[in-house]
């Protein structure tokens, strides 16, 4: 048997008998590591700076550089995916991110480690992209594929909220270099396991790959994401190593798009944001990360400094988070078959917004109860948010455009995570100086130190020591808690224009199976549904917009074919 005719024969496997869900499981193995290496270094970083004694821009660089690499390649390895195979990339991927983990776990210096990191940046980004456009090739019934998304989601909650349990334990009990350590057995397993397993799939092929229009992609990604991440580490907005990036970005991508409206074979296929459903779950794909990875970060400063949780303590208290997050992807494809898509991103941003309010509740003594229903709220809505926007986007995208759509999905997360620490960050920083503005006693010197962090307010505080030491403490917890709640606030009113900007999904979910195998290059749009007349050569079908075929809820027990 001829390797094209393997290939086929493993995706009609996978597309047709259990084997998909053994699929669905490597995926998400997969999903759930790279999603876990990038939190897990977080509290990681106080033991990498007594070991290796990096300078501050190195240690920016150690923590930066893999989500800013990943962020930038993910259009340009989604891309490639479509072109030469998403299989081959993944397995690329996994062989990448095994050999970076075990280069960054033995490094034993600044710079070894970065470039590790770097690595572990690019293997993410052609593994991201590949496991969600994988997963659409062997779901084609959409609601065999919600479910798929929804554990693929709910996975991808998990990695990312289990990074700092993860890493707690095992700094405490190892050395900070076991937190990439544990990498290298699992993607041991998993590369035989997926070279075995997984179908190849891709898109049409035709013309050439863009290696320029990839090159300005990912050139594009990378200064808007670096300009967001500097603003939200408190760089000034217009300076030059601040709004440099943004604008030569913002430029390269402008020009990007240009450029593949223009070509007969781009590597995006622009009339996909032409489509208000897809462009509509993009938008809310970066709100709730927006709202997810700000409300996070300051949580987490919220417990470990308000509080005086240890770091794995602070994982714990977010365990109802992921739990909940979980819940809402293994019940995510019933409840999209029930409210639709418009109901059901609408009334997630709605409960999230109605978590967040409600954490408002918090103070500088510890609630727990408060706060674990607030998290489980939270970590619901926007995982039922998150479910079915993701859900939503990769079924109105065309089977041979899977890669570069999810390519986008995950960049918009991607970006959508980097603006959610710049504005909230912003934000908070903006609610919480004026606090520490002229508290008695306190030198203008010391208490303008102070209105940085909460963290340097109380090394100040412990400097100058007696009464004034005490006001200073006291006026950073007050400014801290003070400013958390402005946050809180401005954090519902996003997520309520996210729920506004749901209404322009379809209000029911189309259920129409899509027999594409992703191989000529023939999606959804380009075939005759199922029944239908034949067409002549060459003439296009037009696509059924989601919501103009509807399965009443009555009937959704059974996918249409």
């Amino acid at each position: 048997m001829s390797g094209t005719a393997t290939a086929t024969a493993r995706l009609r496997a996978a597309g047709g008998g259990a084997n998909r869900w053994v699929v669905l499981f490597v995926l998400c193995v997969s999903l759930l590591l790279v999603a876990l290496d990038a939190t897990v270094l977080h509290v990681a970083v106080p033991a990498v700076t007594e070991d290796l004694r990096p300078s501050s821009t190195a240690l920016l660089w150690i923590v930066d550089a893999y989500p800013l690499v990943c962020a930038s390649l993910l259009i340009l390895f989604g891309t490639l995916g479509d072109r030469v195979g998403r299989r081959r990339v993944l397995l690329g991927g996994y062989a990448l991110f095994g050999a970076a983990s075990a280069v960054a776990a033995l490094a034993d210096t600044p710079a070894v480690l970065i470039a590790a990191r770097v690595l572990l940046g690019v293997g993410g980004a052609m593994i991201m992209p590949a496991t969600l456009s994988v997963l659409r090739a062997v779901f084609p019934d959409r609601r065999e594929r919600a479910t798929a998304i929804g554990i693929w989601t709910a996975v991808a909650a998990i990695g990312a909220a289990t990074g700092p349990v993860l890493g707690g334990f095992l700094v405490e009990h190892f050395w900070w270099g076991s937190v990439f350590l544990v990498n290298i057995p699992l993607m041991a397993l998993i590369l035989p396991a997926g070279r075995w397993l997984l179908p190849e799939s891709r898109g049409s092929g035709n013309g050439p790959w863009d290696v320029l229009g990839a090159l300005m992609a990912a050139a594009g990604v990378l200064g808007v994401v670096l300009g967001v991440k500097r603003t939200g580490a408190g760089d000034p907005v217009l300076s030059a190593a601040t709004l440099g990036p943004l604008l030569v970005g913002a430029a390269l991508l402008v020009l990007f798009v240009r450029r593949q409206r223009s070509r007969a074979h781009p590597l995006v296929d622009m009339r996909m944001f032409s489509r208000a459903a897809f462009t509509t779950s993009v938008g809310c794909i970066v709100l709730a990360m927006l709202a997810l990875v700000g409300l996070e970060l300051i949580a987490v400063q919220y417990l470990q400094l308000i509080l005086g949780l240890s770091p794995l303590e602070t994982g714990l208290r977010l365990l109802p988070l992921t739990f909940a997050a979980m819940a809402a992807g293994a019940t995510g494809s019933y409840t999209l078959a029930r409210l639709g898509p418009r109901r059901m991103v609408a009334g997630g941003f709605v409960l999230t917004a109605g978590a967040v309010l409600l954490l408002v509740l918090m103070g500088q003594h510890d609630r727990p109860l408060l706060l674990t229903v607030g998290f489980v709220l939270l970590g619901f809505g926007l995982q039922t948010t998150l479910f079915a926007a993701y859900e939503s986007m990769l079924s109105e995208a065309p089977a041979h455009s899977a890669g570069g759509a999810a390519a986008i999905g995950e960049t918009s997360y991607q970006l959508g995570a980097g603006m959610g620490i710049a504005l909230l960050g912003s934000v908070m920083n903006a609610a919480y100086a004026p606090g520490l503005a002229g508290v008695p006693g306190v030198p203008a010197g010391a208490g303008a130190a102070a209105a940085n962090s909460l963290g340097e307010a109380y090394q100040v505080a412990a400097r100058l020591g007696g009464a004034a030491g005490e006001a200073l403490h006291s006026a950073a917890r007050h400014a801290f808690v003070h400013g958390l709640h402005v946050t809180l606030v401005v954090s519902a009113g996003l997520l309520l224009a996210g729920a506004v900007m749901a209404l322009r999904l379809p209000r029911v979910m189309d259920v129409q199976a899509d027999d594409d195998d992703g191989d000529d290059g023939t999606g959804p749009a380009d075939r005759a549904a199922p029944g239908t007349p034949g067409r002549p050569e060459g003439q296009d079908v037009p696509r059924v917009p989601a919501g103009r075929a509807p399965v009443e809820p009555a009937r959704s027990g059974r996918a249409a074919h």
